[in-house]
């Protein structure tokens, strides 16, 4: 009985990484630089607003996992939290190598997320549809530089 709790408890580590950990090193990997480079191309480019929500996300994300290690450590037996960290440390090296603006999923959960802060019709639209060539030809006629957009391998 105990292995099946390890194993529950395993998954619930994994399970923490996903819905907390991970969205925590997207805010501080993909969404802040991509903002910072956005803003620095052009002042108007992306609103502000979205520095303010990547650090409600932030804040969300920290409050979330410092309950739930806290409930770890506070209830478990010292097995069932080495399960835990196993699975969360299983959750993170699955999920390393993806955390960049250069990961084509993270640069498309970026577009999807922040295209609201979008203030230009033409490049929002193509943002929401994730469509890197369309975000660079409206950048181009807006004469500004397209840097920030990684190039995807086909």
């Amino acid at each position: 009985m105990q292995i099946m709790w390890l194993g529950a408890i395993f998954v619930g580590g994994w399970f923490w990484f996903y819905l907390f950990f991970r969205q925590f090193l997207f805010d501080f990997t993909v969404a802040y630089p991509l903002t910072k480079k956005m803003r620095n191309t052009a002042e108007d480019l992306i609103l502000p607003a979205a520095n303010k929500y990547t650090t409600v996300s932030v804040i969300v994300c920290t409050v979330f996992m410092a309950i739930c290690i806290f409930l770890v450590l506070r209830f478990l037996k010292p097995l069932m939290i080495g399960g835990f960290a196993a699975g969360a440390i299983v959750g993170l090296l699955t999920h390393l190598g993806k955390l960049t603006p250069k990961d084509r999923p993270m640069f498309d959960t970026f577009c999807a997320t922040y295209y609201r802060f979008v203030p230009d019709d033409e490049l929002r639209t193509a943002m929401y549809n994730k469509k890197p060539s369309q975000m660079k030809l409206r950048l181009h006629d807006m004469n500004l530089s397209t840097e920030f957009i990684p190039e995807f391998k086909k």
